[in-house]
């Protein structure tokens, strides 16, 4: 049974998110402040975090970037939950390491369809302990791993998963939707804004290698390894 830890100072909404996620077959653990959702989430090392941006104590931008600091929670898939829609909040929710984003108020169905898809995702397993190489860049799927000319780069889960997918196919050109659907596991179209968020923020991590993703304006990206 898939552990899912609701950060979520209305206690309303935080009880509904825990009806509906235990119907549905998982265990929620609440808390309705962000030091304690940081203690929870270190002491029962959940499957999946819902994670409010406006917290009492400790802001969830604060709760996921120590989340992000620490090995043991690192990779812990963050979904953030939020009244607040402007594109600066998605940005500084994805510059914090979190996962997805979803706006107040939600549909319950859309929340389930983002957590399910965020679940299959990571917890996808390699069928093999392939090595990937684009140009400076070694990728260890096996591993999780990236080395830029051998030094290791910090990714989230979900940068990965989007550097591994255009790896694998070098050269492509991979339109947003059909990243959204295969990255992110959205089987409905979703905000595709969320790819470019996430591109922004791969090529920045990269540094000079991060130039090999290119922009084919008005579809999406390609990874392409110059000479």
């Amino acid at each position: 049974m898939k552990k899912i830890l609701i950060v979520e100072d209305e206690k309303d909404l935080a009880d509904l998110l825990a009806f509906n996620l235990e119907k549905e077959g998982f265990r929620p653990l609440c808390a309705l402040t962000g030091p304690d959702g940081l203690t929870l989430a270190r002491e029962e090392l959940p499957d999946l975090i819902l994670l409010d941006l406006m917290l009492p104590g400790m802001m969830g931008t604060e709760v996921c970037t120590a989340l992000r600091r620490e090995p043991k929670t690192a990779a812990i898939p963050v979904l953030m939950l939020t009244a607040r829609g402007e594109e600066i909040d998605r940005v500084v929710g994805f510059e914090v390491g979190a996962d997805d984003y979803i706006v107040k108020p939600f549909s319950m169905r859309e929340l389930l369809l983002r957590v399910r898809a965020i679940l299959r995702r990571s917890s996808h397993e390699p069928e093999s302990a392939a090595l990937l190489q684009a140009g400076p860049l070694t990728i260890d799927i096996e591993r999780h791993q990236v080395l830029l000319e051998g030094q290791p780069v910090e990714l989230t889960g979900t940068e990965f998963k989007l550097l591994q997918y255009l790896a694998e196919r070098v050269g492509r050109v991979l339109g947003r939707e059909l990243l959204l659907q295969q990255v992110w596991g959205y089987n409905y179209v979703g905000d595709t804004r969320t790819v470019d968020t996430h591109v922004t923020r791969l090529r920045g991590k990269l540094g000079p290698a991060g130039e090999m993703i290119k922009t084919v304006r008005g579809f999406g990206y390609k990874l392409e390894i110059t000479p």
